[in-house]
């Protein structure tokens, strides 16, 4: 049987024609089926896979071949350092989307900051798919409610498993519900909902507002994620179509100083920040840069009073 040494020299050729990163993908997908961090790899080239285990790489390695991304067959992907399962019910958390955390972080730490080590800001994930933004704020900062909304009960459901993994579940809210002040309160913790966009009660209002809805344009949704699910990525004739929607219900679930974030991409960017400019006349609205200098973020800062 082959070594591991043989097994990636072997797996980097299979998948030189379909990937971009042959030997990164070789060594994800032999350490899952291993169950063997990436370190096993270098530390031990000459360990011998068993027939089953060799058998089992060589039925990724095929599927890989035909596009079918990494994260879906270990079922897993990393996220803002915390590893969350995944599968095709969800879009694959991507490394850009980290910069809407880390701007929804440095708000939130600054609220803190200046209303006091016991105020408790309201947060809510809108379209969580996976859970990751959502359990990342949870569990950066637990002093934070952090509501999160999916109108996929399939993509709820794996949201839902990665907050219970996390240690970070809490039970979920049913439509039509108590809003948060009749409410148990719990911080380091995911309050999941099955809802279209915003939680409900009307009178649960949020502190900062964290989305990243689908935001392509139909006609561009490209082949190359043909095996993520179209509805996440899907945004209408022109990417914004669930934006506009969720803009039109804002004004009125906001708390005062509020945050709103929002992700979209360079192509439709401008659109959205023009929506937002519509939807606040009183906010202070500006484009944030992802790591790669790409304009990825639109932000809403509302008055205070």
């Amino acid at each position: 049987m082959p070594s591991i040494s043989d097994s990636l020299k072997l797996a980097e050729t299979v998948l030189s024609p379909a990937s971009s990163s042959p030997r990164a993908d070789a060594e994800l997908l032999l350490a899952h089926v291993l169950d063997r961090e990436l370190s096993f790899l270098i530390a031990y080239p000459e360990h011998v896979l068993t027939e089953a285990q060799s058998q089992e790489l060589h039925s990724l390695l095929e599927r890989r071949a035909q596009g079918v991304p990494v994260a879906y067959l270990t079922g897993s992907a990393w996220f803002y350092g915390r590893r969350f399962i995944v599968n095709e019910r969800v879009l694959i958390p991507r490394p850009e989307t980290e910069h809407l955390v880390d701007e929804a972080l440095a708000f939130l730490r600054e609220r803190s900051a200046k209303d006091g080590p016991h105020s408790r800001a309201v947060v809510v994930d809108v379209g969580t798919g996976s859970g990751a933004i959502a359990c990342t704020v949870a569990a950066e900062l637990p002093h934070c409610i952090v509501y999160s909304t999916e109108r996929s009960s399939a993509a709820l459901a794996v949201a839902r498993a990665n907050a219970k993994a996390l240690g970070l579940y809490h039970p979920e809210r049913v439509e039509g519900s108590a809003p948060c002040h009749a409410e148990p309160v719990a911080g380091g913790a995911v309050h999941l909902e099955l809802a279209d966009l915003l939680p409900s009660g009307a009178a649960l209002r949020f502190d900062c507002v964290i989305a990243n809805l689908p935001y392509i344009p139909s006609v561009e949704v490209p082949t190359a994620l043909a095996f993520e699910p179209r509805e996440a990525l899907d945004g209408g004739p022109d990417g914004l179509r669930e934006y506009r929607r969720l803009l039109k219900m804002l004004p009125q679930r906001l708390n005062a100083g509020a945050n709103v974030l929002l992700e979209a991409a360079p192509p439709t960017i401008r659109a959205l920040r023009e929506l937002a400019e519509a939807a606040f006349d009183d906010a202070r609205i500006a484009v944030r840069m992802d790591y790669a200098g790409m304009a990825r973020v639109v932000t809403v800062d509302i008055a205070c009073s």
